[in-house]
C-alpha cells in the first residue's frame, strides 16, 4: 500500500501549492439527477476538466423516471414544471421545443386538479354517490380560505399558537371544522359530507407535500416554500428530454453508472497531519472505521504526487482520490445512511438537520382501460369516506393501506395518453403498496373505483404501471418537506459545505451538498434540484478564480 504523502509545511495547504502549479482540480460528483448533471454542466462550462460523477442505479436522472407506453410517455417521477416566469426548468424546456405540443388543457395552475382545469372533479363517497358541484366548490373556497391563514405565519411572521403543535394539518383541520360547525345553514349531513372532505383534502394535501401526514408539516415554516409564477408544465416528450438536455455536452467517459458509493472520507490530509503532529502513526483507526486502510489508500496519487483531501469508497471497493466532492444524494438516502456514508461522522448541525427535515413517499398508480367508463367532463375521481369525518389523523392498519389514495386523475387529453388514470398514495401506506405485487393492486384499484363510482361493471384495467419510490434503495422517498421542529435554518445547515473551520491543514469545499433537499425556497421541485447543482458549482468556480488571482500576482 502507498504511504499518504503529507506536507511538513504547515502553513501551505496541498490546495494552494497545486493551484500554483496549475493542476486542475480533481472533484467527483455523487448522483446523475438533476442537481447531479446540472453542477457537472457548469463545472464543465467554467473550465474545470477533471470531473467524474458516480451513479449507483443503471441510468441516469435520479427521481425524473419518464417511461415510454405504446406512442405516449408516462411519468414515474418529475412531472410538471412548476411556474414559467424565471425558473431554469422551463426556460430549458421552452428554449428546444420541449413544449410545443403542449395543449392548453395541460397547462394547470390548480391546486387540486393536478392534470387539467379542464372539465369537474368528481368527489364520489364510499357509498358510491357523487357530492353536488356545488357543495363542492363551497367546501374548496373554505379550504382555500384556511390555506391561504397557513402562509401567513411565516410570511407575515405571525406567531403559533399552542393549540395548532405548529402543524398545518392540526391547524387546518380545527380552523375549518370550526367554520364548518358554526355554519347556521348547513344541515347536519352536510357538515358530515364537509368533515369527510376536509379528511380527503389533506390527504391530497400530503401527496403534494409528500408527508405522511399533514399533521408533519410545520405551520411556522409553511409560507416559506415559493411558488414561482407562471403555470404549470407538462413535457409531452417526458422530462427526461430536460435530463438528456444536460448531459449531452458532458463526456460520457465521465459518467460513470452502476457506481454506488460506499464511504466518503474527508478532511483526509488535515487528519493525517494532526495525526502526525501528536506523533501518532498512519495505522491509527479514525472512529473505529473499518475502511481507513482504503482511505489511505485514496487519499494519495503516488503517480503525481499529490495529496488529496477527499477519497470516495464504491461500493466495488474503487477509490478515488479529490479535491471536492459533490454530493447529491437524497435526503432519504441521507436519513439512512449518513453515518456509514461520511468518515469522520458529518459534524452534529449538520446530523440534526437531517433527522429533523421530513422526506416521504409519494407513489403514482396508472391505470390503463380499454375505454373510458368516467364521464367527458370528469377530470378526476376523488375518493371521500364518509366514516372518516370525525377522526383526527387517520391511521390505518396495513390491510387497509388503500385508504390513503386519495384520488385517481384523468390523463388529458386522451389522443395522447389513451383512457389512463393516474391514482396518488403517499406516507407509509406507499410503502404498503409497493410490497405488493401489480395484481393485488390492479384488483384493489378496480374494487375502490367500483365502490365509490357505484359502478360494479367497471373492468380491471388492461395494464398496470406504478412508482416505487419509498423502497428504491437508492432514493428513499419523493421529496423533502420542512417537518414540525425543523426549519428553513436546517436547510441551510444541509446545504453547507465541509469543512466548516477555515484552516490552511483542512483544504475548504471537500465536501459539497446539492439537491432539492438543500434548496431553502424551492424545497421538492425540479428547479430546485437544478439550482442547488449550479450553486454549488459556482462556489467551485469563484474559489479558484479568487485564489487563482491570488497566486499569479507579478513579482515585485
Amino acid at each position: 500500500m502507498q504511504s499518504c504523502e503529507i506536507s511538513s509545511d504547515s502553513t501551505d495547504d496541498p490546495l494552494s501549492r497545486d493551484l500554483r502549479t496549475h493542476r486542475q482540480p480533481r472533484i467527483v460528483v455523487i448522483g446523475a439527477g438533476l442537481a447531479g448533471l446540472a453542477a457537472t454542466k457548469s463545472l464543465l462550462e467554467s473550465g474545470f476538466t477533471d470531473v467524474t460523477v458516480l451513479e449507483a442505479s443503471d441510468h441516469i436522472g435520479g427521481r425524473v423516471q419518464s417511461v415510454q407506453h405504446g406512442q405516449t410517455t408516462l411519468e414515474l417521477g418529475a412531472t410538471w414544471i412548476h411556474g414559467a416566469n424565471g425558473n431554469p426548468v422551463y426556460h430549458l424546456a421552452e428554449d428546444n421545443g420541449l413544449l410545443e405540443h403542449t395543449t392548453d388543457g395541460e397547462r394547470s395552475v390548480g391546486r387540486i386538479s393536478l392534470y387539467t382545469k379542464n372539465g369537474v372533479a368528481h368527489y364520489q363517497t364510499n357509498s358510491g354517490t357523487r357530492i353536488p358541484k356545488d357543495l363542492v366548490e363551497e367546501f374548496s373556497d373554505l379550504y382555500n380560505e384556511v390555506y391561504k391563514l397557513t402562509q401567513e405565519f411565516f410570511q407575515n411572521g405571525k406567531p403559533v399558537c399552542a393549540e395548532s403543535q405548529n402543524s398545518v394539518g392540526v391547524f387546518t383541520r380545527d380552523v375549518v371544522r370550526k367554520k364548518i360547525e358554526l355554519d347556521p345553514d348547513d344541515s347536519e349531513s352536510t357538515k358530515r359530507l364537509k368533515l369527510s372532505m376536509l379528511q380527503q383534502y389533506l390527504k391530497v394535501e400530503s401527496c403534494e407535500s409528500s408527508s405522511p401526514s399533514m399533521d408533519e408539516v410545520s405551520l411556522s415554516e409553511f409560507g416559506e416554500w415559493t411558488e414561482i409564477p407562471g403555470a404549470h408544465h407538462v413535457i409531452p416528450g417526458g422530462f427526461m428530454k430536460i435530463v438528456d438536455l444536460l448531459a449531452q455536452d458532458i463526456p460520457s467517459r465521465m459518467i460513470r453508472l452502476g457506481k454506488p458509493v460506499r464511504c466518503i472520507h474527508w478532511n483526509y490530509s488535515a487528519q493525517q497531519q494532526e495525526e502526525i503532529d501528536l506523533g501518532g502513526n498512519n495505522n491509527r483507526r479514525s472512529n473505529g472505521n473499518h475502511n481507513d486502510d482504503c482511505r489511505c489508500h485514496a487519499g494519495a496519487n503516488p503517480n503525481h504526487g499529490h495529496s488529496y483531501p477527499v477519497g470516495v469508497e464504491c461500493e466495488d471497493l474503487e477509490s478515488l482520490p479529490a479535491d471536492h466532492v459533490i454530493v447529491t444524494a437524497s435526503l432519504g438516502v441521507l436519513k439512512n445512511r449518513h453515518e456509514a456514508l461520511f468518515s469522520p461522522s458529518l459534524p452534529e448541525e449538520k446530523v440534526l438537520a437531517i433527522e429533523k427535515l421530513g422526506i416521504s413517499t409519494t407513489d403514482k398508480i396508472f391505470l390503463e382501460f380499454v375505454e373510458p367508463f368516467w364521464s367527458p367532463e370528469c377530470n378526476s375521481i376523488q375518493f371521500v369516506w364518509e366514516d372518516e369525518a370525525q377522526l383526527e389523523q387517520p391511521v390505518y392498519p396495513e390491510e387497509l393501506w388503500y385508504r390513503k389514495i386519495c384520488s385517481f386523475d384523468v390523463l388529458y387529453p386522451p389522443e395522447r395518453y389513451g383512457y389512463m388514470l393516474s391514482g396518488w398514495i403517499c406516507g407509509q401506506e406507499a410503502l404498503l403498496m409497493e410490497r405488493c405485487d401489480d395484481e393485488t393492486v390492479a384488483e384493489t384499484c378496480t374494487e375502490l373505483l367500483r365502490r365509490f363510482t357505484g359502478n360494479p361493471d367497471i373492468p380491471k384495467p388492461r395494464r398496470i404501471l406504478r412508482s416505487s419510490w419509498g423502497s428504491n434503495p437508492y432514493i428513499r422517498g419523493s421529496y423533502s418537506f420542512t417537518r414540525v421542529g425543523s426549519s428553513g435554518g436546517d436547510v441551510e445547515n444541509l446545504a453547507m459545505p465541509l469543512p466548516y473551520a477555515k484552516s490552511t491543514k483542512a483544504p475548504p469545499l471537500q465536501v459539497l451538498f446539492a439537491g432539492e433537499a438543500t434548496h431553502r425556497k424551492y424545497y421538492s421541485t425540479t428547479h430546485g434540484a437544478l439550482l442547488s447543482g449550479q450553486r454549488e458549482a459556482t462556489r467551485l468556480t469563484e474559489m479558484y478564480q479568487d485564489l487563482h488571482k491570488e497566486t499569479t500576482k507579478p513579482n515585485m
